[in-house]
């Protein structure tokens, strides 16, 4: 996951620092060193570094640090509220025209995940209230027409194309055209992907602006690219204008420093992130969230969030009824597992819980998927009725179910076994199943499997 090294290694910094009663200058000032190398190691601009780290020493060997009753903490907050500033403070959502027709241009390098990207930001569009229509203007990419017709499908948006042998520049005029005249208020231009020394290919971007009235320009930068993703959005910024940025690839091994070197080097604001390659996995980029996931602080308000749009509130009600009396079903556990499932499964949501920050990769290898997959494949080999009434599962049921998974009668009958724990279980927590006192209920329904 994204940061995983950086935040490893600023709390090693700060349980030094909390470990003291006192702070001196010099206790700051080596604090400062390590955090000066674990973001220059994270791939961080050196300029950025540079005046990062002058402005938290700055501030932290101050009277009201230095004579404070808990140091520590307050040099923390310094290096939180300074990232957060770094990011760009506030959230920047893409304005959309209070009348009339809003027009965005997807723009970046080949690979950067620029029409999947397109897809998600309709999607989401669409889900408040949006009638978007993408646009295909990649002629050159074989198949990348079809690939955005095909994503396009998937989240119920309409794709305009005129096949690969016209200009961008006319599929832009022509698609802008076809959207005022059937109703669409949002348009997203997907481009070519292109090398930013490529002068000809910049050229048909800014062809592409001149033709058409872009409202805004995104551009599309792969977050594993480090310092060179910085380089590739001052480019774009220069050549051709942009407004904001996406950063993609946010869920792979990449050390974060695009995403805290990119406002301050070109002034842009990150708008959104990519956090896997699902059609709903694009978060919107809050910097207070990401900061206090870098400092291993969690972020529970995005899991909240990711909770709301996933997990359905009636079935959250009847689940909650369910547990209070003790009597769910097989078929709950399989609820439960899809709705991790749609919140990024159980990594995913580790890494959003304080606390667990760097942890979350170890926890997760603790979890067997193969025994998570084969329980599933147990439940489904149950009949409805066995499902809903595990008190009825008898030796030959059980050996059917066996037989019909491709388990053994051990597995069946463990799984019977831990089932039955968890329900013995909640009715020995009366206290934990009345109502308010859910230890879910905070993530809006979210049960986690038993």
């Amino acid at each position: 996951m994204a940061f995983e090294g950086l935040t490893e290694k600023l709390q090693n910094v700060f349980r030094t620092l909390r470990g003291k009663g006192r702070l001196t200058e010099d206790d700051v000032r080596e604090a400062m060193k390590e955090v000066k190398m674990a973001l220059l190691e994270a791939d961080v601009n050196f300029k950025v570094v540079k005046n990062f780290t002058r402005s938290v020493e700055n501030k932290a060997i101050g009277e009201d640090v230095m004579n404070g009753l808990n140091p520590g903490q307050m040099v923390i907050k310094i290096v939180n509220d300074e990232l957060v500033e770094l990011m760009g403070s506030e959230t920047t959502e893409i304005p959309m025209n209070p009348t009339g027709m809003t027009v965005v241009m997807m723009a970046g390098l080949q690979g950067s995940g620029k029409t999947t990207t397109a897809a998600k930001l309709a999607a989401k569009f669409k889900a408040r209230g949006k009638r978007p229509l993408l646009v295909a203007c990649d002629v050159y990419r074989p198949g990348a027409i079809s690939q955005l017709e095909t994503n396009g499908a998937k989240v119920g948006v309409p794709v305009f194309t005129m096949g690969d042998k016209n200009s961008p520049v006319d599929i832009a005029k022509a698609a802008v055209a076809h959207a005022s005249a059937n109703g669409f208020n949002l348009v997203f231009i997907d481009t070519a992907g292109r090398l930013q020394i490529d002068d000809d290919m910049m050229k048909e971007l800014k062809n592409i602006k001149s033709a058409v009235k872009v409202d805004y320009t995104i551009l599309v930068v792969d977050a594993m690219t480090g310092q060179e993703a910085v380089n590739v959005a001052k480019t774009f910024t220069y050549k051709v204008g942009i407004d904001g940025i996406v950063l993609t690839k946010c869920d792979g091994d990449t050390r974060g420093g695009a995403a805290l070197s990119v406002k301050t080097m070109t002034g842009k604001p990150i708008l959104y992130v990519g956090m896997g390659e699902k059609l709903d996995d694009l978060e919107q980029f809050y910097p207070d969230r990401m900061a206090g996931r870098i400092l291993g602080m969690g972020d529970v308000m995005t899991l909240i969030e990711k909770a709301q749009a996933s997990i359905d509130e009636e079935q959250a009600r009847e689940m909650e009824k369910k547990i209070r009396k003790a009597n769910f079903g097989f078929d709950d556990y399989l609820m439960s597992m899809e709705q991790m499932k749609k919140m990024g499964g159980i990594e995913s949501i580790l890494t959003m819980l304080p606390g667990v920050g760097v942890k979350a990769s170890e926890l997760t290898g603790m979890i067997d998927e193969k025994a998570l997959r084969k329980t599933e494949a147990m439940i489904l080999s149950m009949t409805p009725e066995e499902r809903a009434n595990p008190d009825i599962l008898n030796v030959s049921r059980k050996r059917r179910i066996a037989e019909g998974s491709g388990c053994g009668i051990s597995e069946v009958n463990r799984l019977v076994k831990q089932f039955e724990q968890a329900r013995k279980m909640m009715k020995m927590m009366p206290g934990m199943t009345k109502k308010g006192r859910n230890p879910f209920g905070r993530l809006g329904g979210l049960k986690l499997p038993f």
